[in-house]
């Protein structure tokens, strides 16, 4: 499918709904599919990834530039998250200048309401990040719905970096009724391995080529994990992070991918998949990896 050439040399940046939902009024009447992307900014070659396969799979793609107060349960992380507007849109044009930007206010998104809604997730929303990051999952729920509702996508792309956050946006999508697709993307990697991250930004140079090792223990953890209990895993890795003092382990969790429920006792028809999160210097990594 060819994306529609709105012949200009760039796209407008949409601050404000009212106007963004007028202007995508035309290309719902005629019928044609909108692709959506939402990202915090700061963006890298993961994002981009992204938005080129929604240039590849839908007439008008959208990405949305908001950094959500709601799903930050760490202020500190939250006022230090990178806001870098100027040099996205840049990097958004390079690629297609006929993508559409939204890029909103707080007041424009909750309107003097910044509170989060609370969802059922059935249980999605307790495992991992959701131990260590209480209310961050209804933050992810509201923020996402609330954009769906706004653009009334198509299609929406998420990364499987975010794994548990991909499965909470489908089961959100799921029980709110809302017709949107959602479609999870590989994992962009560094060319060390590291799982692309607005975060990486803030590593030293030393810090992110030293990162590489959190994948590579991912690496060998599937590799370990054909003859070896999920237990016997869990305890090697926490050995590995035990040895290296430049990374804190938060947490290494071997789950179900559909429910994400702990490995207990490996069964031949579940598909696993190992999460990670480690600190670098007070810098929260994730990431994952298929076990299948």
């Amino acid at each position: 499918m060819f994306a529609f050439n709105f012949n200009k040399t760039a796209m407008p940046i949409f601050y404000g709904k009212v106007a963004l939902i007028t202007f995508l009024k035309s290309f719902k009447t005629q019928n044609m599919t909108i692709g959506y992307v939402p990202t915090m900014g700061a963006l890298h070659q993961g994002h981009l990834s992204l938005m080129q396969q929604s240039l590849q799979e839908n007439h008008v793609t959208v990405v949305s530039i908001f950094v959500n107060p709601t799903q930050f349960n760490n202020p500190d992380d939250l006022s230090k998250y990178p806001r870098t507007l100027e040099q996205d849109t840049e990097k958004i044009n390079a690629l297609n200048t006929d993508i559409i930007i939204y890029a909103p206010s707080v007041e424009d998104i909750y309107e003097g309401n910044v509170t989060s809604q609370t969802f059922n997730f059935e249980g999605l929303e307790n495992q991992m990040e959701g131990k260590f990051r209480p209310g961050h999952f209804n933050g992810v729920g509201t923020i996402v719905k609330r954009l769906f509702e706004i653009i009334t996508p198509t299609h929406a792309y998420f990364g499987e970096k975010d794994f548990q956050q991909l499965q909470i946006v489908k089961k959100m999508t799921q029980k709110s009724l809302l017709p949107v697709t959602i479609i999870g993307c590989p994992i962009f990697r560094e060319s060390n391995g590291l799982a692309m991250s607005s975060r990486n930004e803030r590593l030293s140079l030393n810090q992110r080529e030293e990162a590489s090792m959190i994948y590579k223990t991912l690496l060998r953890t599937k590799d370990l994990f054909k003859t070896q209990t999920a237990n016997e895993v869990n305890q090697w890795v926490e050995t590995v992070f035990v040895k290296n003092d430049t990374f804190e382990l938060e947490y290494f969790a071997i789950a179900e991918e559909e429910t994400l429920l702990t490995c207990e006792e490996k069964m031949e028809d579940k598909n696993y998949r190992a999460f990670i999160a480690v600190f670098v210097n007070n810098i929260r990594l994730i990431d994952t990896i298929s076990l299948k």
